[in-house]
């Protein structure tokens, strides 16, 4: 890794753009520093990852993707909060509607490509499809879903002639989309996954293949690359957070590989920021664990209701935020009954009204909600 060279920049008409030399080669790590980061990261993933098999998992799954989606669309400008990817879009203001599509969409886009897992390798048509997912009927429905650009891009500035960062031009993207997908399955290469995959992070927002969506179909990769290589059992972790929070190290240390051939720096940034989420996601089990025992203990005073109030409790992990209507399907219970266990569970300090209406009332699963926030 001493020795890397990132590529060259490549005179084109009016402009440079940077051609990537190819990742699929045989690496030599010998930085102590990556390799006890490397170390650190293993032990912290696979005390995340333990939470899998004692766990149910799937009650909160849909949090961790809210989450991601939120701090990785926000990365890209949007604004919608975790409390807002809950609600239904005649529930969310009219001007941040189309933020709200666009963290739905990756929501979406997430939960198709784990299941996709099922039947495709980790390649380009598995990418392509998740881009499509992500950008269709958002405000990328027309810059190609789906399909990588047949035109020049850029990174930063109001035109090509300021750009921080010119990619490769599109004629070159099939081949390198290629390599990284034969770095990806070469089952020979004995680069441990998570600087493997941290390499390919690098490589594909270098390569910047579609015309819009790269940055998070990029941070996407990560996971589901993690959950291919049966690193994870399940989607729980996501880099977004980290990235979003050092956001400016995360774009330059992106750019040092560029400019200076560093990329033992964004190794050690890329591990650091697994490590930090990892002990972060199990901070936040653990504080499942220990909200799920306050609440056995508080809603047994609820004597006939707790049957129902239970219930709602672990619809709440999936949906935090609910009213009287949307719960009717889970409690079977009319309007009036579930108003009045609603209002029950804000009296327990459960819930929390959230809409201030007097009709309608939204309430939001506050304290779980607050075990994901920064």
């Amino acid at each position: 890794m001493e020795k890397f060279k990132a590529g060259m920049y490549i005179s084109q008409t009016g402009y440079k753009s940077f051609e990537p030399n190819k990742v699929n080669r045989n690496w030599i790590i010998s930085n102590i520093q990556i390799i006890n980061l490397l170390s650190k990261a293993d032990r912290s993933l696979g005390r995340l990852d333990m939470y899998s098999e004692y766990v149910n998992i799937d009650l909160f799954i849909r949090m961790h993707i809210a989450k991601e989606a939120t701090q990785s669309t926000k990365i890209e400008g949007t604004q919608t909060n975790m409390e807002e990817a809950f609600l239904e879009k005649s529930e969310v203001a009219v001007d941040k509607r189309d933020d709200w599509e666009e963290v739905q969409h990756y929501i979406t886009a997430m939960n198709e490509a784990v299941q996709l897992l099922h039947k495709l390798p980790f390649s380009s048509r598995l990418i392509k499809q998740t881009h499509k997912t992500l950008l269709s009927n958002v405000r990328g429905k027309h810059k190609l879903p789906g399909e990588y650009r047949r035109s020049q891009n850029w990174i930063g500035g109001a035109s090509i002639s300021d750009a921080t960062f010119i990619p490769p031009v599109h004629s070159s993207i099939d081949e390198l989309m290629s390599d990284i997908e034969k770095f990806v399955n070469d089952e020979g290469n004995e680069l441990p996954d998570l600087l493997k995959i941290a390499i390919i992070h690098y490589q594909f927002e270098t390569i910047h293949p579609f015309l819009d969506g790269n940055g998070r179909v990029g941070r996407l990769m990560i996971t589901l690359y993690l959950v291919s290589k049966g690193i994870l059992k399940r989607p729980i972790l996501y880099l977004s957070d980290f990235f979003e929070r050092n956001r400016a190290l995360y774009y330059d240390n992106l750019m040092r590989v560029r400019t200076h051939n560093d990329l033992e720096q964004w190794l050690k940034f890329f591990l650091t920021g697994v490590i930090e989420i990892s002990k972060k996601g199990v901070e936040i089990f653990d504080g499942i664990l220990q909200l799920q025992k306050n609440i056995d203990i508080q809603i047994r005073t609820l004597g006939s209701r707790a049957k129902d109030a239970k219930l709602l409790i672990e619809y709440l992990y999936q949906q935090p935020i609910v009213d009287a209507s949307r719960i009717e399907p889970i409690t079977k219970r009319g309007k009036t009954a579930n108003y009045r266990l609603l209002s029950d569970l804000e009296q327990l300090g459960i819930l929390k009204e959230i809409s201030g209406r007097e009709r309608n009332k939204l309430y939001a699963f506050n304290q779980y909600l607050k075990l994901f926030d920064n």
